[in-house]
């Protein structure tokens, strides 16, 4: 029964890690829009300011300017502005000049800090109130000297709805990357979904059913080719994990007969005292068993450090035919034992490591020996092709069916018992072959047409590296 699954320790969410991008997103988007707003609020509510203080000190200045000529009409524009003032004292007039007559208003206590805004503008700060101030010459006009006029203005009200403003959208940003975390999560769940309907059937996964594939049907095309790669993954590591088995179990195989007889020989001499010739002879027999089990190992250790990628090193340029009349040598006697002659048509140059080539030449050869007719010819071609240089060793022979061709490259895999002489071989000679090609950049072909057999290799031009 499959354990719920548990994330491991330092895992994360993808949905929470999401909708922290998107809050971290909206904040900087709401930040640059706060700013900007800020920005805009500030330089709308001083326009409207200044537009206030300028519109109050032109009212004045026109009635100063008009009809105030002498100190009775004077008294007249003291009752208006006293009237223009609010009683709360957010509004300030100031008339300065030469004639004490024409003064009106208090005039800022000397301490008052004076700081200039810019375009006639100044702020003044008093130990009571702020006011931004806007002053100005008025013209004489009658017994009226050249008067000075300042109007001021509390900017409090402006400044507190420039606070709440900001308080707004400082909170409406807020609430706004909260909103938007929300949403981003929820949104990151419902696009994962199809993420977490896969990691429920990848559970099910184990060595019990191989066969099992992610559903890849109705998913987002982001997911479909991670899930074909996987499924395609699974293909390989079944493959793998059935070959494994498959070798485990040859191995196995192949490793008892000689153990077997082993110790079913020493066991038959021991049950009762035996003669020297008779010790040597099992010792003999023994020794040969030992070399079959050596031989077994150091093939599955070559095909082991093979199967991990090794490539063919200290290549050297050499001719093809050559190097297969060197490996014939060694078969003489084995030719005239089968009765067999062996003929090398054609030639070609390749890249190749010549004691792991003429293993792999070798091992066809003797497999053309051990399964061709008696008193027949052994051909082996070389030519070059489009995927490199190839050799081809044909024999003649009992026919092989197409479903046997695919796997007469695997590893301890036999015919069938006609093809004779198979218990002298442990059924590794093909798949080293496979192997040696491969680690020469190249792969191996096998054909059968009536009663001619061909089985070769190739190897990479000598132009490829």
């Amino acid at each position: 029964m499959n354990k719920p699954y548990k994330p491991v320790s330092g895992s994360y969410s993808i949905a929470r890690r999401l909708a922290l991008m998107f809050a971290l997103a909206a904040a900087a988007v709401f930040f640059v829009i706060g700013v900007v707003l800020y920005q805009i609020q500030c330089k709308e509510l001083h326009r409207h300011q200044r537009q206030e203080l300028r519109t109050r000190f032109e009212f004045v200045a026109s009635l100063i300017a008009r009809r105030m000529e002498n100190t009775e009409k004077w008294a007249l524009l003291e009752d208006k502005l006293k009237e223009l003032t609010p009683q709360d004292g957010n509004v300030k007039y100031l008339v300065e000049g030469r004639d004490p007559r024409f003064h009106l208003g208090t005039p800022f206590p000397p301490e008052a800090e004076v700081l200039d805004v810019g375009d006639g503008v100044r702020r003044v700060i008093t130990a009571q109130r702020t006011y931004v101030t806007l002053t100005g010459e008025v013209p004489p006009l009658g017994e009226r000297p050249r008067v000075m006029l300042t109007v001021g203005v509390d900017p409090t009200a402006f400044d507190t709805t420039s606070h709440v403003l900001n308080v707004a959208l400082l909170i409406a940003s807020f609430f706004g990357v909260l909103a938007v975390a929300g949403l981003g999560w929820w949104i990151a769940r419902r696009g994962l979904a199809g993420v977490d309907h896969l990691s429920q059937h990848a559970r099910t996964l184990s060595a019990k059913n191989l066969s099992a594939r992610l559903p890849a049907s109705k998913l987002p095309s982001e997911l479909s080719g991670l899930v074909l790669s996987f499924n395609g993954a699974l293909e390989r590591v079944e493959q793998a994990y059935l070959r494994l088995s498959t070798f485990n179990a040859d191995v196995a195989h192949e490793l008892r007969t000689p153990l077997g007889n082993l110790i079913g020989q020493t066991q038959v001499m021991l049950s009762r005292e035996r003669s020297a010739a008779e010790l040597e002879e099992t010792l003999q027999s023994n020794l040969e068993e030992l070399e079959r089990l050596r031989t077994i190992i150091n093939d599955m250790l070559f095909l082991a450090q093979a199967d991990r990628g090794m490539r063919a090193e200290n290549l050297v340029r050499s001719s093809i035919a050559n190097e297969v009349a060197k490996s014939a040598e060694f078969l003489d006697m084995l030719l005239e034992d089968a009765g067999c002659t062996l003929e090398i048509k054609g030639d070609a140059e390749a890249l190749i490591e010549r004691s792991l080539f003429g293993r792999a030449i070798t091992n066809l050869l003797y497999n053309a020996i051990q399964h061709c007719d008696r008193c027949s010819a052994i051909v082996v071609c070389i030519e070059h092709t489009r995927e490199g240089v190839a050799i081809k060793v044909t024999n003649r022979g009992i026919p092989i069916s197409e479903h046997h061709l695919d796997r007469l490259f695997d590893r301890f895999y036999r015919v069938d018992s006609a093809r004779t002489d198979s218990r002298n071989s442990h059924g590794l000679g093909l798949a080293i072959v496979k192997a040696i090609a491969v680690m020469h950049g190249g792969s191996v072909f096998a054909k059968s047409e009536g009663n001619e057999i061909t089985i070769g290799l190739t190897v990479a031009h000598p132009t490829i590296s």
